[in-house]
């Protein structure tokens, strides 16, 4: 491919939201040992990809500018790197791409090898593109509260918040996989999607139970995977159960200081803050649990590379019902 041009979405500096983003022409990437070329076929959106743009993780990311961002991608080998084995040419994939150079918004990206699985033909480019940020942080969340997915898993009590949104959704039918009581909230558009994705009870979280997060059945909590901002410590803390845990998977510098702060009190009752950590064997348990039809990821818009600003304004937006999908 040396010498060839694609077309791609980059970003020339901090800031500017959708409006910052360009459509450009530049050359196809060459992929290095453990690499491999892919052809595109989908890249999903992640709040993770728009905060980057903002300067949330500046100095650090991204490391030099224009950017190419979105890591989670879905895609056909083109060609393949020295010393690898393990794919050829033609191969259908979905990987997870190197968050420092990313590049999902582009007709190919390079994408490493440790980060890549096989995609069975039950799991179409969109729905693939959904999973690997959304659906193993979802994985790692439970498994960081103890679920095993072994079946022996103790019944236990969970609160999922923003439980129709791209984690959430996936966190809400792991946690069934699991043979655990879910207790969700979301908007009220969203109740019915989330009983039909396995939910035992859902809160609107705009009514005052939904704020106070209290159980319809008043049950206290064994741990609440926390999928979004807002929401005070002291609102999860008489909800919970004597050790009851919260896991964060966006934690602030307030959730973090509240975990120091709970682990200096000996106190029961953690925060724990979760940050991804990602591992082919989380993205292939994911991969065959759609394949059996056991996890689906829900698709909320489905948008072309030439409109991708839209895309990114949606995900920015913050309401989106599962997952928002750029195709190639």
């Amino acid at each position: 491919m040396a010498g060839k041009s694609m077309q791609a979405v980059h970003y020339s500096g901090y800031g500017g939201g959708a409006a910052g983003l360009k459509h450009v022409e530049v050359p196809i990437p060459s992929p290095k040992k453990d690499e491999i070329l892919l052809k595109l076929e989908a890249t999903s959106i992640n709040p993770f990809d728009w905060k980057v743009q903002k300067g949330m993780l500046r100095p650090f990311l991204p490391p030099k500018f224009p950017f190419i961002p979105c890591v989670d991608v879905t895609g056909e080998v083109a060609e393949v790197g020295p010393g690898v084995r393990s794919f050829k040419a033609g191969d259908k994939v979905v990987a997870m791409l190197n968050v420092s150079s990313s590049g999902g918004l582009a007709e190919y990206a390079v994408a490493p090898v440790p980060f890549t699985v096989s995609r069975p033909p039950e799991l179409s480019p969109a729905e693939g593109a959904g999973l690997p940020t959304a659906a193993v942080t979802a994985l790692q969340a439970l498994k960081a509260a103890g679920t095993k997915f072994d079946g022996t898993d103790e019944p236990s009590n969970v609160l999922i918040t923003a439980a129709s949104g791209g984690v959430g959704h996936f966190v809400v039918q792991l946690a069934k996989l699991a043979n655990l009581h879910v207790t969700a909230t979301c908007g009220a558009r969203n109740l019915e999607l989330v009983k039909s994705l396995g939910a035992d009870e859902v809160l609107d979280y705009k009514t005052p139970d939904g704020a106070s997060l209290k159980s319809p059945s008043n049950r206290k909590y064994d741990f609440v995977i926390h999928c979004t901002t807002g929401i005070a410590w002291s609102t999860f803390e008489p909800n919970l159960t004597t050790n009851g845990k919260v896991i964060d998977i966006t934690p602030s510098v307030k959730a973090v200081a509240t975990c120091v702060l709970k682990k200096v009190t000996f106190s029961k009752k953690k925060l724990v803050p979760l940050l991804l950590a990602p591992k082919m064997e989380d993205l292939n348990f994911v991969v065959e649990l759609v394949k059996e039809g056991k996890i689906k990821t829900v698709v909320d818009s489905r948008h072309p590379l030439s409109k991708a600003e839209e895309a990114w304004a949606k995900s920015i937006d913050g309401h989106a019902t599962g997952k928002i999908i750029v195709e190639m």
